[in-house]
């Protein structure tokens, strides 16, 4: 199986914690040139620094942008690609605040699109160049299993998600002729700092122990456990191989079998 990602370049967003951090862990670890990007500088450098290198040539970097600014993500992105041609795009970011739909005020919905939706658009168009040059891309977007099944009091989450999804779906029909890919992953309850907040946030608005939320989650998992991060990755990674180049337009669950529907 071709897993090699030697002399391919990857842009992980997301990736000073979490499933972002997992997966550029991951990529250097086959090999790839890993740039991470995310809003704090410090946490990017530490993770730069603990990165795999697995032969002489290999580089990493960090970018710090926010992905909610579109135009500064624009340029520095841009500029990126201009002196280090991305070919693998991990498009990440976090989840936005809990909540029913019918109370989300319309600046909520509009910074949530604007965070992932728009944000993922500008990614992608800067990076395209790059990955038609090299007759070579894969564009994974980390969003969640709400796609297929909403998940309760995550109105504003369903919503872009739903909409990043089939944004996604749009763009594999688009670029597979340009040896493009473009699938989704979509991990379940991960043992990450969002499931910790959302725990809390459950357990203060319901007035139940943290324990008491966590083992509620887990009653609707088969496997009875919380997925860690690198499970995830591991997922994300492969989509980024050669191996997996007939994989396009799909949405993978990681979810330890709690998504019921089979579409």
């Amino acid at each position: 199986m071709q897993l090699d990602l030697t002399g391919r370049h990857a842009l992980v967003c997301g990736a000073s914690q979490g499933i972002g951090r997992a997966a550029a862990v991951e990529l250097a670890r086959l090999g790839a040139d890993v740039t991470l990007l995310a809003r704090s500088a410090d946490a990017l450098a530490a993770v730069v620094a603990e990165l795999p290198r697995t032969h002489a040539a290999q580089r990493h970097d960090a970018l710090a942008a926010d992905m909610a600014d579109t135009e500064a993500l624009r340029e520095r992105v841009a500029a990126l690609a201009a002196q280090h041609p991305v070919q693998i795009l991990v498009n990440n970011s976090g989840g936005p605040p809990g909540g029913p739909a019918h109370a989300a005020t319309t600046d909520a919905y509009l910074a949530a699109f604007r965070q992932h939706l728009l944000a993922g658009q500008t990614l992608v168009q800067a990076l395209l160049p790059g990955m038609r040059a090299a007759r070579y891309g894969r564009i994974v977007n980390v969003i969640s299993t709400s796609v297929k099944e909403p998940i309760a009091n995550l109105g504003v989450s369903n919503t872009v998600r739903a909409a990043v999804a089939s944004w996604a779906k749009t763009l594999a029909s688009e670029l597979a002729a340009d040896g493009i890919t473009v699938n989704n992953v979509l991990p379940g309850f991960t043992r990450t700092q969002r499931l910790a907040g959302l725990i809390a946030a459950n357990a203060k608005a319901s007035g139940r122990s943290e324990d008491d939320i966590a083992r509620g989650m887990l009653a609707s998992v088969p496997a009875g456990r919380f997925g860690e991060p690198e499970e995830v990755a591991a997922v994300v990674a492969f989509l980024c191989t050669p191996a997996a180049g007939y994989v396009d337009g799909v949405s993978i669950a990681v979810d330890g079998g709690r998504t019921r529907s089979l579409a």
